[in-house]
């Protein structure tokens, strides 16, 4: 049974409270979340031998968050992920967003939901966030009432449930951009990755969505269990491009509502292995290629290249930039209408 906790964590320079909440589901799965962008700070998982480990990047205090965070741990909105130009057009009016990542709008711009401060309640077992986001903050049109729900479960998963409504139509694309090293420190590009996709998205100079590429007989093809460094330094042009990986896979699963496996993550040294299931159409795979030893990390760790690794269901990039099709599944949301979308990161060891 999962017990939850709060404290105080921290003050804003406005004033404002941020609270901590602990879930313990008493087989040594622990998250910690703050109410400031919703953010996981740890999430504590046990070894094959039962030793637990934090394995998610992020920092000892507030400040950090708020100051130089890259999306550790976040809640990503309004729209995860990129749109180019920062702009779009949507029943015939254009969109002009806020250029955060070059020439493009990342994350929902720089203030998305990432940096706002969340309404927190406990709920049964569950950790229930709210926030209400404006009729255009960010640029985002409508306003848009947000419920996302963190849930730990007996069999060692955590579980995201997101819910969204608006009172005019926008666009909705939502995650969570939690850094993960299932070893507990140093390097996570030793790892070993299984992606449940046959095909990605190319990208451009911007990294941008420029076409749908097969996965077969490229550095992208994860359909089988990989080290991840094994061709991350191969000379493909979209390694280059993105300094790694930092792309979109689409899954292979129906797109039907219903959970399903879209990636398998395991540690061989620690033993410990998460697999992701959701109901989204895509995931992104981000090795933590922009991390370069500046950002001092908990515990006074630094940060370097490939520390910790993204695995970001979602739909595609920039989507409302795309017409709506099986490959391109919609992110416009209408009033009367609700955004659903769930993940679940389950946790085990592997044999000796």
């Amino acid at each position: 049974m999962t017990t939850l906790l709060s404290r105080p964590y921290g003050t804003l320079a406005d004033g404002r409270t941020v609270d901590e909440y602990t879930l313990d589901n008493g087989q040594g799965l622990v998250l910690r979340a703050i109410t400031y962008g919703g953010i996981v700070t740890s999430l504590q998982v046990p070894d094959r031998a039962g030793r637990p480990a934090n394995v998610v990047l992020g920092f000892d205090q507030l400040d950090d968050y708020v100051l130089r965070n890259p999306h550790f741990g976040v809640i990503v909105g309004r729209y995860a992920n990129r749109i180019a130009g920062g702009r779009f057009t949507l029943d015939g009016e254009t969109h002009q967003l806020p250029l955060n990542d070059g020439p493009n709008c990342l994350h929902g711009g720089p203030r998305g939901f990432g940096t706002r401060l969340w309404q927190a309640e406990i709920e049964g077992d569950a950790l229930h966030l709210r926030y209400r986001s404006e009729h255009g903050e960010e640029g985002f049109p409508g306003t848009l009432d947000l419920s996302v729900r963190y849930r730990l479960d007996d069999a060692q998963g955590w579980r995201v449930d997101y819910e969204a409504r608006c009172d005019r139509p926008t666009v909705v694309n939502l995650s969570h951009h939690d850094y993960f090293n299932l070893a507990g420190g140093g390097s996570a590009v030793g790892h070993r990755l299984q992606l449940n996709a046959s095909r990605y998205t190319e990208v451009d100079t911007a990294l941008i969505p420029s076409r749908i590429a097969d996965v077969a007989g490229t550095p992208f093809d994860f359909r089988s269990s990989q080290v991840i460094e094994a061709r991350l330094r191969e000379g493909h042009e979209q390694l280059r491009l993105a300094r790694g990986y930092d792309h979109n896979w689409l899954l292979d699963a129906p797109q039907d509502g219903q959970l399903h496996l879209a990636a398998r993550l395991e540690d061989p040294a620690s033993g410990r292995l998460m697999t992701v299931h959701t109901t989204e159409p895509a995931v992104q795979f981000y090795s933590g290629n922009f991390l370069d030893g500046t950002l001092r990390g908990q515990g006074g760790q630094l940060y370097r290249q490939g520390d910790g690794l993204c695995l970001e269901t979602q739909h595609n990039p920039d989507s409302p930039n795309h017409a709506a099709s099986a490959d391109w599944p919609t992110t416009v949301l209408r009033p009367g209408e609700v955004f659903r979308s769930s993940t679940v990161h389950r946790f085990s060891t592997l044999p000796d």
